[in-house]
């Protein structure tokens, strides 16, 4: 089952980078209920070890890319961020002092937490793409203006995935023209 949700989560972040068209210094921002992947209900079965495959196949990527990865907390940590001190000095974030949990925070951002190098947590951040693994709810975490993402897979282990991207928002009216390459 883990390799499953390895696998999947490569296919997952690799068919979002190049859908979103993510480039070096983008944040990508995760909600994930490993309760959701092993076929529980969201909050019930916390895994580490489903969180710990998931990361595996989507941190490395990301990481070769120079796309920052922001891991969602769960609400006991009110959906806190965990991200590298590097993206959070980049967007002006100030830091917030708390060490998620698997049952406080929960264990995919847990597991990030332990992968990063230097990991902080922030109270906000302002992605430019995510996955949503399992019904965490993202939005608070992405740019506004958001677009669905649709990817070959649907699913991450057990767990219904929904993705976005984010694109500036469109203004003026029937006369204006809009820049291609920013939508």
């Amino acid at each position: 089952m883990f390799e499953n949700i390895t696998k999947d989560a490569e296919i997952a972040i690799t068919e979002l980078i190049e859908t979103a068209k993510l480039k070096k210094g983008n944040i990508v921002v995760i909600g994930c209920s490993s309760s959701e992947m092993v076929g529980e209900k969201i909050g019930t079965d916390s895994s580490l070890e489903a969180a710990e495959a998931c990361i595996k196949g989507i941190y490395p990527i990301l990481k070769k890319n120079g796309i920052f990865l922001a891991a969602q907390c769960c609400e006991h940590l009110n959906r806190a961020i965990i991200t590298e001190i590097a993206a959070a000095e980049k967007l002006g974030l100030d830091p917030v002092n708390v060490v998620p949990m698997p049952k406080a925070g929960g264990s995919f951002a847990t597991t990030a937490y332990k992968a990063f190098e230097n990991p902080v947590a922030v109270e906000e951040i302002k992605a430019d793409a995510g996955i949503d693994i399992g019904g965490t709810l993202i939005g608070m975490h992405l740019k506004k203006v958001a677009v669905p993402v649709r990817l070959s897979i649907k699913k991450i282990g057990e767990a219904n995935i929904i993705c976005a991207r984010t694109r500036p928002k469109f203004i003026g009216g029937e006369r204006a023209h809009y820049n291609e390459k920013l939508m």
